[in-house]
């Protein structure tokens, strides 16, 4: 049998960590780097750690625990790494630092390796003129934990050769994971179509309504947790950077726009669960004490027209946002429903979910609430009235 082409990751945080073990244990051997001196050795001490855990309890055999941790190698730097079918960057979240790690990794790796970002917010097409050979760079955005989530986003620019969406998609299911294809438009699939299910719930927290009256209606639709519990444990900073990003890059479109009500929660240092109070307020192991909600009020809520029904705004606006990514050919509506169930854990597909309530049903619901709150944030997709 072969021996696998070397994988190379940038980053030795949680991410880039999580990463360096999925391709590991898909039997790669990978080098691991770090801006920061000893951040790679001790992230691969730590990734060792875990898997002797999972060993010990009965989780995984120990040689292969063992084995896994010994295809991981500290590098002292990106120009250091030898020749990889891959190298994969999770390091931060800046545009400049991204681009003069593209500049050294399009220097110093053979013209067919493929060079991956893990950026949930910036541009592929962004990235890739500061690499030699930009047709080699796209994006596969992993979700949190990479060894447990079984998403990846596979991230076309304008300039990606096909054959490297092709080599990265085959890839990504080799190491056991489920690839989702997307153009470079802001927030890619999930990131993007997301925004909804907080901005609705925020918007009507605002206007007087209780969180967890609103985080109840949300749950009895399916969802795991209510958009605003889920933002407490986020982080509302952390929610509030990916949602400007998306609209700033979307020249502020106004479906996009960041809410007055979580600014001001950012700007009090409200930030959810790790501090202590963000929309709730919680104890020491992290318990809720102000979210129960009077199950009367979440019938009364229920039962409201489209203006006062955060389910039916909530899905609405899901619908709405999945039919216009597909109409402008940046992804399939299997993979934006795969996406959308995988990544996020949605009870359904916003596609499914449009076909079961009806397109056209959908298109008046944002009619209605267009005519209610004027200002483009609720306009209906053109494609609502051509889809059945």
């Amino acid at each position: 049998m072969n021996a696998l082409p070397t994988v190379g990751v940038i980053g030795a945080g949680a991410m880039g960590a999580g990463i360096a073990q999925v391709a590991a244990t898909a039997g790669h051997p990978v080098c691991l780097v770090d801006a920061v001196e000893g951040a790679a050795e001790r992230a691969c001490g730590r990734i060792a750690t875990s898997l002797q855990k999972r060993a010990a309890a009965g989780k995984m055999a120990a040689d292969e625990a063992t084995a896994i941790a010994a295809r991981l190698t500290p590098i002292g730097s990106a120009a250091e790494l030898p020749p990889c079918a891959v190298v994969i960057e999770a390091i931060v979240e800046d545009l400049d630092v991204k681009l003069a790690l593209f500049e050294v990794l399009g220097r110093s790796q053979p013209a067919d390796t493929m060079l991956a970002t893990n950026t949930s917010s910036l541009s592929i097409d962004a990235i890739a003129p500061a690499a030699a050979h930009p047709g080699r760079v796209l994006g596969l955005h992993f979700f949190n934990p990479p060894p447990a989530m079984k998403l990846v986003e596979v991230i076309r620019g304008q300039v990606t050769h096909p054959d490297v969406l092709e080599r990265a998609t085959r890839l990504v299911k080799e190491w056991g994971k489920v690839p989702v294809r997307c153009a470079s438009t802001p927030g890619f699939i999930v990131n993007r179509v997301a925004r909804p299910f907080y901005g609705e719930a925020q918007r009507m927290v605002a206007e007087g309504a209780s969180p967890a009256v609103v985080d109840a209606c949300l749950r009895s639709a399916g969802f795991r947790m209510g958009p605003l519990e889920l933002t407490d444990l986020i982080g509302q900073d952390v929610n509030l950077a990916v949602g400007t990003s998306v609209w700033r890059q979307t020249q502020r479109d106004p479906r996009y726009a960041p809410t007055a009500f979580q600014e001001e929660l950012v700007g009090a240092g409200r930030l959810g669960r790790k501090t202590g109070r963000g929309v709730y307020t919680y104890a020491a192991d992290g318990t809720a004490v102000d979210a129960v909600a009077d199950p009367a009020d979440v019938e009364r809520m229920l039962a409201a027209g489209t203006v006062g029904n955060p389910v039916t705004r909530t899905l609405a606006m899901l619908v709405n946002e999945a039919v216009d990514l597909v109409d402008r050919g940046e992804a399939g509506p299997a993979d934006v429903d795969l996406a959308m169930t995988l990544g996020t854990g949605y009870p359904k597909g916003p596609i499914a979910w449009g076909r079961e309530i009806g397109f056209t049903r959908v298109r008046d619901h944002l009619r209605e609430l267009d005519a209610a709150y004027p200002g483009g944030r609720y306009r209906p997709s053109p494609a609502l009235d051509t889809l059945t």
